[in-house]
């Protein structure tokens, strides 16, 4: 039933058809009139790449907002699945967004894209919390040259679950990319690996009461399927007892008995049939050759994927902006 049991790090190691998983977890404090924290909080940290966490967070990339500002992709596609707070999306086809509590952005890079993913803190009276998981999903060798494309899984629109586990407590799971039971998300992108179901890519948020179990079902032979434990004091999967914060690697084609413990437990599972391509990556770039990341690099210094139509780098949206989309088409999506 187990093939491995790992620790956890920042970058959570990830198995084919994923290129890694990393879970932002931050209390950013009350935010200033520019969507940040006070300045006072900047003393002591490297800024512009501060990853150590100092007073609950991390600036990240960010100097002013917390943050990813304009970075290129090439070659896969994101999944950035945000639990708590809020990210201003901005990219080099004109697409922009805030997203958050709940919802998923997809973002296929393609033959190549520039995005910037910052945290505005909007509430100025109270601290902003974010927590958000960040996935890579390797696209075909046949659709790394696609054209580049977002869509907004709302968080209205994924489906949801409770039951009652075994044990009398409630399970809430849901089903955040793919099919569980008879619970299916909206489609991946069309040229996204996870597109054909038969490819059995999954991406599901579960979190168990305590002391509670829940049979997570059987899917195809040969998936390669990983539960991430995140949160809880300890996890049971089948009779093996998981410590907190560890991944376990397990066999696809059988079901999955989770018992939490004494605390609530949070389980992410990420499974999908292997690509089983070759996979070359240098940062933002993922190919399938050194030469095509060569050229990856040659054709981002002459055409910068497209420019960057945003006042800034790590622009974010006016405060009184709520949830929405805008499409490189122009149509907009607005969401209370």
């Amino acid at each position: 039933m187990i093939k491995n049991i790992r620790p956890l790090g920042f970058q959570w190691e990830t198995k084919d058809p994923f290129l890694f998983c990393v879970h932002h977890e931050d209390y950013f404090p009350n935010g200033n009139d520019n969507l940040g924290p006070d300045t006072a909080y900047f003393v002591g940290r490297h800024m512009g790449q501060d990853f150590i966490v100092k007073d609950g967070f991390r600036m990240y990339h960010g100097t002013k907002v917390p943050g990813f500002p304009g970075h290129p992709h090439r070659g896969f596609e994101t999944i950035t699945v945000v639990q708590k707070g809020l990210v201003d999306h901005t990219d080099s086809t004109g697409s922009a967004g805030r997203y958050g509590n709940g919802d998923v952005q997809w973002m296929t890079a393609g033959k190549g894209v520039q995005h910037a993913e910052m945290f505005p803190l909007l509430n100025q009276s109270e601290d902003n919390p974010l927590e958000l998981f960040q996935i890579w999903l390797n696209l075909p060798k046949k659709s790394k040259m696609v054209d580049p494309h977002f869509k907004m899984l709302w968080s209205e629109n994924v489906p949801k679950f409770s039951i009652s586990g075994d044990d009398g407590g409630l399970v809430h799971v849901e089903v955040l990319v793919g099919k569980l039971g008879k619970y299916q998300s909206e489609s991946a992108p069309p040229e996204s690996w996870a597109f054909a179901e038969e490819n059995h890519v999954g991406i599901y948020n579960i979190q168990l009461d305590p002391g509670t179990s829940f049979t997570l079902e059987a899917t195809a032979l040969g998936v390669n399927r990983t539960l991430y434990f995140y949160k809880g004091n300890t996890l049971s999967v089948g009779d093996k007892s998981i410590p907190y914060y560890h991944a376990v690697d397990v066999e696809s084609d059988i079901p999955i008995l989770l018992q939490s413990g004494s605390e609530t437990s949070m389980v992410l599972v990420l499974q999908g049939k292997p690509l089983n391509e070759p996979v070359v990556q240098h940062g933002p770039f993922v190919m399938n050759t050194r030469e095509e990341i060569y050229q990856a690099f040659q054709e981002y210094q002459q055409t910068q994927f497209g420019g960057w139509p945003w006042p800034s780098y790590d622009h974010v949206h006016d405060r009184e902006m709520g949830r929405f989309a805008k499409y490189a088409d122009g149509r907009i999506e607005e969401k209370s």
